[in-house]
């Protein structure tokens, strides 16, 4: 007569143990999202960050080199660059979002109508996006920027409009790969509408990919409008914009560095923020 051991368990109770896991939190990840938080909160409460302004200078504070008074320093008016730096974020982040919104609204639009029409229809699109990619997009985005003028919003519509083609490409191959899945043809063969499958289950399913692809592109779209700001098409002085400080401050390089380099950093900062972030949210699509 065989006896059974209760106080080990068996290989059929250990299968029904459900173990609690929780996700594990990188440190580059957290300090990502960070860096994207204290960004989002400089463009909508600067004040908090600073008591100084970032248009008006201050007499005999011209050039002064980082101090505890000045934590980056003055430009050649005496404003202070921090300060600087925290009131250009909302001109650099809006513009990005609105960037990044042009983009993904335009492209995910022409990809599911590629994606999930007949031949004619999808070579048609696609065509006009391969013509698209194949022009240079500062090329691009400098022939919008003459088009509809300066400034920072207008940059970020030339900006977005570039991105509409990869958004598109992206969002159509995602349509098709999800139109090809079981639960769609179920969809339709038990009646559903065209429209009704392609808004309930077709493009919610598709947007995964796209929506890390979109976190990519912010960080992307950053970089473009500090290009085109340094370049001089986005907001005029003295407007503080991340591109156009780094602009005003090479005239000084190499006697006043941080003129240069701290807007610079915070570029940069934001811009790999964006990546690692789009990193993590391709990971789990």
């Amino acid at each position: 007569m065989t006896t059974l051991d209760l106080s080990k368990p068996t290989t059929a109770l250990k299968s029904r143990v459900q173990l609690v896991k929780w996700p594990r939190l990188e440190p580059t990840l957290v300090l990502s999202w960070l860096v994207i938080a204290l960004a989002i909160a400089f463009a909508l409460a600067p004040q908090l960050f600073t008591p100084h302004s970032g248009t008006i200078g201050l007499a005999g504070n011209q050039l002064k080199p980082p101090s505890a008074e000045h934590w980056l320093g003055t430009d050649e008016i005496g404003r202070d660059v921090f300060a600087r730096i925290i009131y250009g974020a909302i001109n650099s982040l809006s513009g990005a979002l609105i960037a990044v919104t042009v983009g993904f609204t335009g492209g995910t639009a022409l990809g599911l109508i590629a994606g999930s029409s007949r031949r004619v229809v999808d070579d048609t699109i696609m065509r006009l996006v391969d013509t698209l990619l194949s022009v240079p997009g500062l090329l691009l985005q400098l022939s919008i920027i003459i088009i509809l003028g300066f400034g920072t919003t207008n940059v970020a519509i030339a900006v977005g409009a570039t991105s509409v083609a990869s958004f598109a490409r992206l969002s159509r191959a995602e349509v098709i790969r999800v139109r090809r899945a079981d639960y769609v043809e179920a969809a339709f063969g038990s009646g559903g509408r065209f429209l009704n499958v392609l808004w309930r289950h077709v493009l919610p399913n598709s947007l995964g990919t796209v929506l890390a692809y979109a976190a990519l592109q912010f960080g992307v779209a950053i970089l473009a409008i500090a290009t085109l700001g340094f370049l001089g098409y986005g907001a005029p002085p003295p407007i503080p914009e991340w591109g156009l400080l780094i602009a005003e401050g090479r005239k000084y390089m190499t006697t006043s560095w941080w003129l240069t380099v701290f807007p610079g950093l915070a570029v940069i900062l934001v811009v790999l923020a964006a990546n690692r972030i789009s990193l993590a949210l391709r990971a789990r699509s």
